[in-house]
C-alpha cells in the first residue's frame, strides 16, 4: 500500500518553493539519492509553474499536489483545482509564455521516468509525473 500526501496550495508564485522543498524532503525520506531528489525538485518546480501560470495572464487561485510513495517509485500529480484565475501577475506575461509551458514539459520528461499532461475541463489541467527508484 502506498503512502499518500496532499498539499492544497494558494496559487501565488512564492509558494512554489514551499511545494518543491516539501516534495524534495519526501523523496529524500523515501530513499531517493541526491541526484534523483534534485531531478524531482526541478520537475515539481516546472510543473507548478506550468499548471499555475504558463499561457495565462493571471495565476490560478488554487492547486493541489498529491504525492504517492510506493516501494519502487514516487508519483506526483499537480492539478489546477482553482475556481478562477484572479491572482493577477505583477508583470506582463512573456511573449512566449505558451511556448515556455511546452518547454517545461520537455524538461519534466527529461528529469522524470514518466510525465504527461491531462486536460480536466475549461482551462484546468493536471500533470502526472513518476520517478522510479
Amino acid at each position: 500500500m502506498a503512502d499518500c500526501i496532499k498539499f492544497t496550495v494558494t496559487g501565488k508564485p512564492e509558494y512554489i518553493k514551499v511545494v518543491r522543498m516539501g516534495i524534495a524532503a519526501l523523496a529524500s525520506n523515501a530513499g531517493f539519492d541526491v541526484e534523483a531528489v534534485d531531478d524531482i525538485k526541478l520537475a515539481v518546480d516546472e510543473a507548478c509553474k506550468a499548471i499555475t501560470c504558463h499561457g495565462f495572464n493571471s495565476w490560478t487561485n488554487m492547486y493541489e499536489v498529491t504525492c504517492e510513495l510506493h516501494e519502487d517509485k514516487m508519483m506526483i500529480v499537480i492539478t489546477d483545482t482553482g475556481n478562477g484565475r484572479d491572482l493577477k501577475k505583477e508583470y506582463r506575461p512573456c511573449k512566449n509564455c505558451p511556448q515556455d509551458g511546452d518547454l517545461a514539459m520537455v524538461v519534466i520528461k527529461t528529469l522524470m521516468d514518466q510525465a504527461e499532461i491531462k486536460a480536466i475541463y475549461n482551462e484546468q489541467k493536471s500533470i502526472v509525473m513518476v520517478k522510479n527508484k
